[in-house]
């Protein structure tokens, strides 16, 4: 499982102002925003809860069980964030909330009018003349676990919603921004790497993201990388980060880790093997690499996959 990295804990409410023992509410309204803190002290199920805007959801402590629409539930655990459409019902579970171990999450409700906004701005400015994409929010990704860029920009948000200072406004709606736009680049990549098969040689963004897959026991040059995306250096690194939201370095090496964990999971590979399989010339960079994606060595992983004891 990917580290997942967690929002700083926010202080529970006073017992003597808890309205209710499940869902209790504390509101913050901005211009564009609304920051809700929800927390459940006992049990409960089947608990329902919508909004009427786009709400970006993110657990903080305890253990919630999701159920949307008419897809199974899922457990929804610290570090990680839920995003969905205005007015989908959520029905949520409680199972292990007590008065000493409370489930507490926040739900930031952006207005649909600053979302479109947001979306435009990157339709205006984020395509070349010879690639349009269609920058959107795609509800078919909703639950994922935070990277510290997220949980960093989440636990801002509510810092400023929270103070008493009186610009708050203007530094959440920055931030806010930054938040829907990386948001939407991980989900981008995410859609990218779907297609990226089937549609190898339909963009720019296919063709590379297909050579690296294909290339990744190698060594991958990106000088290389250039040429086959027909850009500068320069200019290829700042697309690739506007696309992505991450360097492409990040990404080979997120998906070399992916490819180790594959290996990893038959005892007879050993991490030197795995290392020199997945493009790494040096094992201690990739036991480096491996640790800080994954929260835990390669040898330790595969322990726990195969029962193989280093």
């Amino acid at each position: 499982m990917p580290v997942k990295s967690h929002l700083r804990k926010v202080g529970l409410t006073d017992p003597n102002h808890l309205q209710t023992l499940v869902e209790n509410r504390r509101i913050f309204n901005l211009r564009n925003c609304e920051l809700n803190i929800f927390e459940s002290y006992q049990q409960a199920y089947q608990v329902p809860l919508s909004f009427p805007d786009f709400v970006i959801t993110s657990m903080i402590r305890g253990k919630k069980v999701m159920h949307l629409s008419d897809e199974p539930g899922f457990d929804y655990l610290p570090g990680e964030t839920v995003i969905l459409p205005a007015n989908e019902t959520m029905r949520i579970d409680f199972p292990e909330a007590t008065p000493e171990n409370p489930t507490q999450c926040i739900a930031l409700t952006v207005d649909a009018a600053y979302v479109n906004e947001t979306l435009q701005y990157l339709n205006n400015y984020y395509n070349s003349k010879d690639e349009q994409n269609e920058w959107k929010l795609q509800y078919n990704q909703y639950h994922f676990s935070n990277d510290d860029e997220i949980s960093g920009l989440i636990n801002k948000i509510i810092r400023v919603c929270s103070s008493p200072d009186k610009s708050k406004g203007i530094f959440a709606d920055l931030s806010l921004k930054e938040l829907l736009i990386r948001l939407i680049q991980c989900q981008h990549l995410q859609q990218v790497e779907m297609e990226k098969g089937d549609h190898s040689n339909q963009t720019r963004l296919h063709y590379v993201l297909n050579y690296i897959q294909e290339h990744l026991s190698e060594r991958i040059a990106v000088d290389v990388l250039c040429r086959k995306a027909y850009l500068s250096r320069n200019v290829f690194f700042k697309w690739f980060k506007e696309q992505f939201g991450i360097s492409p370095l990040e990404y080979i090496n997120a998906s070399r880790i992916r490819l180790a964990k594959e290996l990893l999971a038959d005892a007879r590979n050993d991490i030197q093997s795995v290392s020199a399989q997945c493009g790494f010339s040096d094992v201690n960079y990739f036991i480096r690499v491996f640790r800080k994606l994954e929260g835990i060595t390669p040898g330790a992983y595969q322990g726990c996959v195969t029962g193989r004891v280093h």
